[in-house]
């Protein structure tokens, strides 16, 4: 038996299938249109956003929501930005790419997420202009803390929300906290459009940024009012109207096939969650149980409802790393470094470090990077690879030849 960090494509996934044949079949275009729109708007209504754009990944995501910032002269090149140094790389690289200074801030070790302690630590040292900030694995750090501190001192609030859809502190769920929250919809995550991410907001100016930025620069996908708008203050003859490029942009849009899947998959997304948060708290029991403490205890109380990526294991020693490492390997059980890992530790930024002369020291993201995995929490696993990862987090383990 292989247990995986991932099942299926989709979650019902011989009927998304056949319904997907279908779509193709009767359908006469592809190109980014109505269920694009749908999507978008089904979206904004889940996360409780009031406009929400579609990408074709949740790192293209991040990359227009910097452009668009960038654009909106909200941000320039040469600001600081403060982002999670546990995370995935596209995080911190369209800051790197983009021109502006990327701070890496250390992680708690109780939820391996940036807290408010962290930030302050940061800001006694350094400015920083906004905060890239991820909500790790469906977990967070006192981010209404953290928010509070943002607007006091003027930072812009930004989350990468891409790994924990549905997560929720004082009942309002992560990628709320900020001007802007990005997803992912990459197979195995929450939800999947195969590819494809999503960036909501409330505020109107950056919707229509985001909108250009998402094709090319133009303006032909915003609102007509808008369109006008621009036509008249850019003097544009109606022949030039649909071929006018008013700002720095991409071309990063979206399939109707991303669109017809959001669609569908958002249908199951409070079961998927569901079962992932019920998945969750059998491992954290299990690992508390463990009879030698081998695990960093996860402190994640302020949280209301935790929608689980994966579940993380934190070795308190290189040993134990190794010995639950082999061990999980040994049963089939599909193990990976935790997201990205320390992003100081990655090549890409040590060049990055280099060219600046500049260190930053992140212990608990190395940590985590050097003692911990990940393991399988999808909502397909069964009650049988359940019992089999619980009964080696409680048990601890031994050399096996």
């Amino acid at each position: 038996m292989n247990i995986n960090l991932i099942k299926s494509s989709f979650y019902n996934e011989a009927e998304i299938k056949n319904k997907l044949c279908n779509f193709i079949l009767n359908s006469r275009r592809f190109s980014m249109w109505k269920l694009c729109s749908k999507f978008e708007r089904s979206f904004s209504d889940y996360q409780n956003r009031k406009y929400s754009v579609l990408f074709n990944s949740g790192s293209s995501a991040n990359l227009a929501l910097i452009q668009a910032l960038l654009n909106l002269k909200i941000l320039k090149k040469g600001d600081n930005v403060g982002f999670s140094a546990l995370t995935w790389a596209t995080n911190p690289m369209p800051l790197m790419q983009l021109g502006l200074n990327p701070i890496p801030i250390d992680v708690s070790l109780d939820n391996l997420n940036i807290t408010s302690k962290n930030l302050i630590d940061i800001l006694e040292k350094t400015d920083i202009k906004a905060l890239f900030l991820t909500n790790l694995l469906g977990f967070a750090g006192d981010i209404n803390n953290i928010a509070d501190i943002c607007r006091e001192k003027n930072i812009l609030l930004l989350e990468d929300n891409c790994e924990s859809l549905g997560s929720q502190i004082k009942l309002k769920k992560l990628g709320n906290f900020g001007m802007a929250g990005s997803f992912s919809f990459f197979v195995g995550h929450h939800m999947s459009t195969i590819e494809g991410g999503m960036v909501c907001t409330d505020d109107r100016n950056l919707y229509d940024m985001l909108v250009m930025v998402r094709a090319h620069g133009w303006a032909r996908n915003l609102s007509p009012e808008r369109r006008k708008e621009l036509i008249e203050m850019n003097q544009i003859p109606e022949f030039y109207n649909l071929y006018t490029f008013y700002t720095l942009g991409y071309n990063l849009r979206p399939t109707e096939i991303t669109g017809f899947l959001g669609v569908e998959a958002l249908k199951h997304i409070d079961e998927i969650n569901r079962k992932r948060q019920d998945n969750f708290k059998k491992f954290k029991k299990a690992a508390e149980k463990n009879k030698n403490k081998d695990f960093q205890k996860l402190i994640l109380h302020h949280m209301d409802f935790i929608s689980n990526f994966a579940y993380p294991l934190v070795c308190n020693n290189k040993e134990s790393f190794e010995r639950y490492k082999k061990k999980f390997l040994q049963k089939r059980i599909e193990i990976r470094p935790i997201v990205g890992g320390s992003i100081v530790e990655q090549p890409f930024f040590k060049q990055y470090l280099k060219e600046r002369q500049k260190k930053y020291s992140c212990p608990n993201a190395k940590k985590i990077h050097e003692f911990g995995f990940y393991f399988p929490n999808n909502p397909e696993l069964t009650d049988v690879e359940i019992n089999i990862i619980c009964k080696i987090l409680e048990e601890g383990c031994k050399d096996e030849n």
